[in-house]
């Protein structure tokens, strides 16, 4: 096994590095993520919602307030209309996971009293299954990851039975899958951070 022992002249810089990492770090918004989302980083998310068979995924980030989770990427059809909708940190069950830090995975969510329907409405659509899971960079927490099935028409709180074909929902293994890429998505973000504070990009 490979043993690295830290020196103790760049031990003395961490704190420095980790202060203007933090820095960084803060001033990606949902407005601008998009900016860091390289050939490698798309192909990772992309793969990844795949591997779950899911209809589409988000990357949701806290706001500069922290009042709000905003899409700041999406991968489905409707991406340009869904792309910074905003949540109340007060609603729904993507900012429930954000508070305590649990990820989910749930099928016929739309059952489920919790489960804010204001999106779904918007596009007509039903989220049938849903994963969510903690978004961490630079050491902190600063969003969510989701991805959902979806059924192709809007059914209202109250409404329960499916119109059309049933998604197949998500289970344990694809919960873990998606955690697994946000942790992957957390280093590259990481790493691309540490490239750009140590000038190794230009």
């Amino acid at each position: 096994m490979i043993t690295f022992i830290a020196q103790q002249r760049f031990l003395e810089l961490r704190p420095a590095l980790q202060e203007q990492l933090r820095k960084m770090a803060g001033a990606i918004t949902p407005a601008n993520f998009s900016d860091l989302c390289d050939p490698q980083i798309t192909r990772l998310i992309e793969r990844t919602f795949a591997s779950v068979q899911a209809t589409e995924g988000s990357i949701w980030l806290v706001d500069a307030v922290r009042e709000n989770l905003v899409i700041a990427y999406n991968n489905g059809p409707n991406a340009k209309k869904v792309v910074g909708f905003r949540q109340p940190l007060s609603k729904g069950l993507v900012s429930l996971t954000f508070a305590n830090e649990q990820a989910l995975v749930e099928n016929e969510v739309y059952k489920n009293a919790d489960h804010d329907h204001e999106l779904n409405q918007r596009l007509q659509q039903t989220t049938y299954a849903m994963i969510v899971v903690p978004f961490y960079f630079a050491d902190q927490l600063r969003g969510v990851i989701t991805c959902v099935q979806l059924i192709d028409v809007f059914i209202a709180p109250g409404q329960v039975m499916p119109v059309g074909s049933t998604p197949l929902g998500f289970n344990r293994k694809d919960l873990l899958a998606i955690q697994d890429g946000a942790l992957i998505l957390r280093d590259l973000v990481d790493l691309r951070l540490l490239h750009e504070a140590l000038g190794w990009n230009t």
